[in-house]
């Protein structure tokens, strides 16, 4: 039995029901992966009719920054997830999933190191370990930033596999303050606020994405647990019951919070949109340029995890079985996954004009 199946008591009263909204929430899906298609096939669809000329090696770029993004959510996640069971009474937090947080600072080192190589060889992808000038590295800011990034995935993971994983936390915020200064240049109109809102914008994103996953596989690993000593002689059916109900609650605390950091990740990618595409030319800049089109696509993409997010947080309120929000839940992962997917392009792709 998993998480998102009825038991045999509930199948016949919420079953019917159940599946019809699993098949809009896959309909969802595939339209908004449609929408993406053309930032997800790389940079030259979005590119194509702009008269925009990317960078040698964007595509290479764009994926390295993904994989970043995704190492930093995963950990940050599992920090935010278990912060939340330990508000939960009742919650069984002897039975944890195991950590993801070791492989994720592995995949963040290895593709801050990759980034850290394009800016040694001038912002292009090095063909012979002679391209790179690794000592210009400490020369320049952009160096400066990703070294700090190679050696802060590097403590997140040694601290990962320590006593205290807890202390992962800082080398994680150095990441993410990194992320936020590399974003804005010096040259660049108001730096520090633009640093600012890219900072907590990634923060809450991470928080969103890497929570809700670690949520749902720690509610996995507790149905799994309870199982297994209700299956035991001396178990009782109420054992199961019990992390049913502290899975509902943890759910139900994550989705809480969760509405506060979509507030707070609506207001500061609005406001950074701003300030790169003046209100009088957004429209325009959606359609006409790369950085526009994807960002559009990107919109869509966080759109249809707003609705899955709402999905699940009816089915909290209104059904039988309050664990079947993980239907939604789960589906709201995978566009997640397509968000620090395009995110990623984003990142890689020419900085939209400034019209007057």
């Amino acid at each position: 039995m998993t998480l998102i199946r009825p038991t045999a008591e509930t199948a016949g009263a919420s079953g019917p029901a159940r599946r019809p909204a699993a098949g809009r929430a896959v309909a969802l899906l595939v339209l908004v992966a449609v929408a993406a298609l053309i930032p997800l096939l790389g940079p030259r669809p979005a590119l194509d009719g702009t008269g925009e000329a990317a960078a040698p090696g964007v595509g290479g770029i764009a994926l390295l920054r993904a994989a970043l993004f995704a190492a930093l959510c995963v950990p940050v996640g599992e920090l935010f997830a278990a912060r939340l069971a330990r508000l939960v009474p009742g919650a069984p937090l002897e039975h944890a999933p195991r950590s993801w947080a070791p492989s994720a600072a592995a995949v963040g080192f290895l593709a801050a190191l990759g980034l850290a190589s394009v800016v040694a060889t001038g912002n292009l992808l090095p063909h012979h370990l002679s391209d790179m000038d690794v000592g210009g590295l400490y020369q320049s800011r952009d160096g400066k930033l990703a070294l700090l990034e190679v050696n802060a995935f590097l403590a997140a993971g040694l601290c990962a596999l320590s006593r205290r994983p807890a202390a992962q936390v800082w080398p994680l915020a150095a990441v993410a303050l990194a992320e936020a200064l590399r974003a804005h240049p010096a040259p660049e109109h108001g730096p520090l606020v633009g640093s600012g809102l890219t900072l907590v914008h990634v923060t809450c994103a991470a928080l969103w994405t890497g929570g809700l996953l670690h949520v749902l596989r720690m509610l996995r690993t507790w149905r799994a647990a309870s199982e297994a000593e209700a299956a035991e002689p001396t178990g009782t059916a109420e054992t199961a019951a019990s992390a049913d109900a502290a899975g509902a609650a943890l759910l139900g605390l994550y989705a809480r919070v969760a509405a506060v950091l979509f507030a707070a990740l609506t207001a500061t990618g609005a406001w950074s949109a701003l300030r790169r595409m003046p209100p009088g030319t957004v429209l325009d800049q959606l359609t006409a340029t790369s950085y526009g089109r994807t960002l559009l696509a990107k919109l869509v993409l966080v759109a249809a995890v707003a609705v899955l997010a709402l999905l699940a947080r009816l089915r909290l309120r209104r059904a039988a079985d309050r664990l079947s929000a993980c239907v939604p839940a789960r589906a709201e992962v995978v566009a997640l996954g397509l968000v620090v997917a395009v995110s990623g392009l984003l990142t890689a792709l020419p900085l939209p004009i400034r019209w007057s």
